[in-house]
């Protein structure tokens, strides 16, 4: 089997489950995240973007439902010794083969707890989920389970991140290298998605994003690419990724002279940031990353041109996203404790004057301050 942690990693996160299985009084959890079939198991698979169940019963027996073309896919990546298989067949419901499974399980009547919220488990088939288990079973939303206890990160875990952010700097590197006046996009994103490949890291859970332009101001990938003008913005956001671990970074990087409009903007996102890194701290809560940086934001006079989040938890993701559930915005109770990496990026998008300015790293939080995982610093680069 392609394992990427010891056994004993993964019955430690098995046990972990098992007592807030118990806790919360249930007899199963039906799990449709890519990202909770992979913490629990090692499974690994693009295949969620069909139907498919790992079903764990309190006594820790997990029974993996899946198509015939992820029969071997579980088998050689991951701990999983049972597995069924559901025939693609014209007609076929497999939610109706899963509540026969489950019956098998002999789950009837139980209490049941489903990972909604994922894109593991479309509109369309969590109702057929919940037309099949209405009479079945009691069920409950149990989509937040996992993502808390994967918040904390364990020592292999931990490993895997600090691999994934040298594989960031490194494509930072990359990029920075050719970044000038006339280079073309299509070159920088190549040489910084190859040099995550080339360093022995994964494909990232969502595209790197790059804009330069008017489109330095989105905060998504496009198609379409362009070449750097003499003087211009490029906003770069992409992460190193091993083992499916993310360590994002976000820049914005500037070609020619520097106006003072760009400078102020890169000033007010610096000054952020290192605000930011003072409440990564075990006294704090996600929501108080948050005002910090809207203060700050605030008193630069950049409140009409920052986001209404200012970063996330990160760790083992799947396609369509790198982001985990925990981010930092307004109002979140979620408290701050050793050994989560998050990212913290800083976004300022001045539309008025069609200006962009971004600068976000990856942080290891502590006992007490955090450890920043990039070896690049904070400072405006100008090509």
């Amino acid at each position: 089997m392609a394992l990427h942690f010891e056994r004993a990693e993964f019955d430690a996160r098995r046990d972990r489950l098992m007592i807030e299985m118990a806790e919360r009084k249930l007899d199963a959890m039906l799990l449709f995240a890519q990202e909770s079939m992979y913490w629990l198991t090692g499974y690994d698979t693009f295949g969620f973007c069909f139907f498919q169940c790992l079903v764990v019963k309190a006594n820790g027996e997990m029974v993996l439902l899946t198509r015939s073309a992820d029969l071997r896919q579980a088998r050689q990546t991951s701990i999983i010794d049972n597995i069924v298989v559901w025939n693609d067949r014209q007609g076929v419901n497999p939610a109706a083969e899963l509540r026969n499974m489950l019956n098998d399980l002999d789950l009837l009547g139980m209490r049941i707890g489903v990972e909604y919220d994922t894109h593991g488990l479309t509109g369309r088939n969590a109702r057929l989920l919940d037309e099949q288990l209405q009479t079945f079973a009691k069920v409950e939303d149990a989509s937040y389970v996992i993502p808390r206890l994967r918040l904390v990160k364990s020592p292999a875990e931990i490993e895997k991140v600090v691999k994934a952010a040298s594989l960031a700097d490194e494509a930072f590197d990359a990029g920075i290298n050719i970044i000038k006046q006339g280079a073309d996009e299509a070159a920088i994103l190549a040489a910084m998605q190859g040099a995550v490949l080339a360093g022995g890291g994964d494909y990232p859970a969502n595209g790197f994003i790059i804009g330069s332009g008017a489109d330095a101001l989105l905060c998504r990938y496009k198609a379409g690419r362009r070449k750097l003008a003499k003087s211009d913005q490029l906003t770069l956001e992409w992460a190193g990724v091993f083992h499916h671990y993310h360590a994002p970074m976000m820049q914005t990087v500037l070609t020619g002279k520097v106006s003072r409009a760009h400078q102020d903007l890169y000033e007010g996102a610096r000054a952020a940031l290192q605000a930011v890194e003072k409440v990564l701290t075990p006294d704090s809560t996600f929501g108080d990353v948050f005002d910090t940086h809207a203060k700050v934001m605030e008193a630069h006079g950049l409140t009409k041109h920052r986001l209404n989040a200012c970063g996330y938890s990160v760790g083992a993701r799947f396609a369509p996203s790198w982001m985990e559930t925990q981010m930092f915005y307004s109002g979140n109770p979620e408290p701050i404790g050793p050994d989560m990496t998050l990212f913290a990026h800083m976004i300022i998008m001045d539309s008025e004057q069609g200006l962009a300015m971004t600068l976000g790293r990856t942080y290891l939080t502590t006992s007490g301050a955090p450890r920043l995982l990039s070896r690049h610093g904070l400072d405006l680069i100008v090509k």
